[in-house]
Order: structure tokens, then sequence, then C-alpha cells
């Protein structure tokens, strides 16, 4: 190995054997870490010396006047621990390509800074994790402009135009915890998901709500509207029920067939019945919702009004009051299609893996990590799904 060492010329040669070493069972120790950074520091610094060399024998070439003027000192944050550089400079020029080339920071403690944010850890708890990895203290600075490398994707997500690509539109708003001075606070997040032509599901957007009211909605509705999906190509909407939703959707998207969800609808009906008799009724509520076409599930919907009639009034006047929009996935022969956008369960899914991911850290601490789980749940379920995010996330966003 020290034979090899020897030859070492550049920093990825230097990569080249640390990989070597590490494919053989060798990790690196305090004992070679220190050696290892010193290294690694005199081939940079050999580097950006030859790119001063060369730009200043470049403009003797061109008669133009240029002269070194010192050094500044610079950090260079790697697996083996934080680098300390001196970087040569001219009056008109600096080598900065060099460390460029190689990165502020190694793409494997952007990634683990990046995890720490989106398992919702604050930039103190962040810098702590990475102390015991590089054996130096990360500044709370250098781990915030990382955040912010998630933080921009999160906006360029919210801010990304949108096409009327989708056939369904689901709506619905899931309430998370976050937490604050006075305890954990209760907020809803609002979500929009689109059921395209080839079956793929895509969650659109979704917002951070004070609560579910008409005017939260309509702000986040319009939005959509605002970027691109004006509804055409829709054949439904699907929606929970909740009245701020409902009396948002025609001004946003006025005369598009409403989809109630059973999902939803099944436990308000049930929530009015003993529990003894909730079994009876729960089957007789899904041969309506599994009747093979609409007139065979309004015929069910009678026997079940004849039978519970008299004894849960509430729960009958419940289901008829909405049966109209409880089958609008009937305009969909196909039974398939039709178990497809008759709920609003495929958002309640994500939000599973949401809380699945989450369920360590008890509550969020603040809406941006809120954001940033969200964000990154959201886009790796769009990923799973064969869906693209027309943006890119890079250190320079």
């Amino acid at each position: 190995m020290s034979q090899r060492a020897a030859t070492i010329q550049s920093l990825p040669m230097a990569f080249e054997v640390v990989k070597a070493m590490q494919a053989d069972g060798l990790e690196w120790d305090e004992d070679y870490r220190p050696l290892a950074r010193q290294a690694l520091a005199e081939i940079i610094e050999d580097q950006m010396a030859s790119a001063v060399d060369r730009h200043l024998e470049g403009l003797d070439a061109e008669d133009a006047a240029d002269r070194r003027n010192g050094y500044y000192r610079r950090h260079l944050l790697t697996t083996l621990g934080d680098i300390e550089l001196s970087v040569p400079r001219t009056r008109r020029f600096t080598p900065t390509q060099v460390l460029r080339a190689y990165a502020r920071r190694t793409p494997e403690i952007d990634r683990v800074m990046l995890a720490g944010f989106v398992l919702g850890l604050s930039t103190r708890k962040v810098g702590e994790t990475l102390l015991a990895i590089l054996g130096r203290p990360i500044s709370a600075e250098t781990v915030s402009r990382v955040a912010k490398t998630l933080d921009a994707a999160v906006a360029a997500f919210h801010r990304r135009p949108l096409k009327n690509q989708y056939t369904v539109l689901m709506l619905d708003g899931v309430v998370l915890a976050r937490k604050t001075g006075a305890g954990a606070l209760k907020r809803p997040v609002l979500v929009a998901l689109g059921l395209r032509g080839d079956g793929k599901k895509e969650i659109i957007d979704f917002r951070l709500a004070s609560s579910e009211s008409a005017a939260e909605w309509e702000r986040f509705l319009t939005d959509l509207y605002r970027r691109g999906l004006s509804g055409q190509g829709l054949d439904m909407i699907c929606v929970d029920g909740g009245s701020g939703l409902l009396a948002a959707l025609p001004t946003a998207f006025p005369g598009i067939p409403v989809q109630r969800c059973w999902a939803h609808k099944i436990r308000n009906v049930l929530n009015k019945v003993k529990k003894a008799d909730q079994p009876a009724v729960k089957r007789a509520l899904h041969k309506i919702m599994n009747a093979p076409n609409a007139p065979a599930a309004r015929a069910a919907a009678r026997k079940f009004a004849n039978r519970f009639g008299d004894k849960y009034p509430a729960a009958v006047a419940c289901l008829r009051n909405d049966l109209d929009e409880l089958l609008t996935c009937f305009h969909y022969r196909s039974e398939d299609q039709r178990r497809r956008v008759r709920t609003t369960n495929a958002i309640e899914r994500r939000f599973r893996e949401v809380r699945r991911r989450t369920r360590p850290m008890g509550t969020f601490q603040d809406r941006t990590s809120m954001d940033r789980i969200l964000f990154a749940v959201f886009n790796h379920e769009n990923k799973s799904q064969g869906v693209s995010t027309p943006f890119l996330m890079t250190q320079n966003n």
C-alpha cells in the first residue's frame, strides 16, 4: 500500500486508494485520518498552485499584467474530516475551479445532512451527527447552507408549472402535529393527487394550512389553477366531504362532477349506528358501493333505507343526502376503474408513510421540517410511480 500511495498525484487517485482499502476491510481510524487529511491537502494545494502558474504563464504570452497576491484559508469537508487549505491567488485570478471540481462538501456528507433534515432534525442535531462521523465540529452556518439546498428543491416543487394530464383529481386534508413552546399544535395538510390517463398516481402539490376552511382550500386550489391545472380533461374530482373544500370547489373548478369519498362516508354513517349493528350496516353499504352499475346501486340504496330507516334515520339521511355524488364513479363501466376513483385512500396511504418515518420523532419540530419531510416522502412516492418531477435538486439551486 505504501508503494502505491507514493504514486498518488491527484485527489481522484487518492479516493481510489481509500475505496480499495475499504474493500479490503480496512477503515480510517484516528491514526490514519490526520495523515490522510494532510496528504489530500497537499495534493489539492499543489493543483491550485499549478493552476495559478498556468494562469500567469498564459498572461506572459499575451503580454498582460497580473501578479501573485498571497493566500487565504478555506475549509473542505470530506468523509475523512475537515481539511484546511491555503488557497493561492493573484490580483485577478483564484483557482476556484480546482475546489469546485472536488466540491465544497463531498456528496456523502451532503447526503447525511439532507437525510437528517428529512428526518426533521434541527441544524444543531445534524451538526452533532456529523461530529461523530467526521471527528470535527461542523458550524451551524455550514449545516444551514446545506439545508437551503433541500429548501430550494421544496420551493421549486411548489412553484413548478402544472399540466392538464389528469383524468381524476383527489383532494383531502390530513392533520399532522408539530411542536411549539406550548405543546403540540395540530394543523391540516391540504393535498392534491392526480390520477393520470396511464393509471399512475401523482402527488401534485400540498400545503401546510391553518385550517380546512373554504378560504384555505380556495387559496390552494387557485394556486394550482394559476400554475396550469385548469381542470381541462378531468372526469371528476374525488373529495373527502369537508364543508370548506366543498364550498371552494365551484370557484376553482366549476362544472366538474364531484365524487364523494366512500371511505369517509362509510365512517360517517357508522358513527350514527350502534356498535352491535355496525357490521350489518357496513355490509349493506358495501352492496351499494360495489354494485355492478348505477341503477343497481340505487336499488341497493333503497333497500338500505327501507331496512334501517326506522331505527337509524340519521344514518340513512347521511347516505341519502350525498348519494348522487357517491355514485359519480359509475361514470366508469369498469369495476377496477371505479375502485381507483371512489375514495381518497391513495392520499391516506401516503400519509401512513409520512407517519411511519416520523413516528420516532413524535411530532415535527417546525413548519420547515414538516415541509421537508412531506416533500421527501411525496417525491419518493411519485418516483416509485414512474412520475418524474420536472426540476433538479443540486447544490446550486
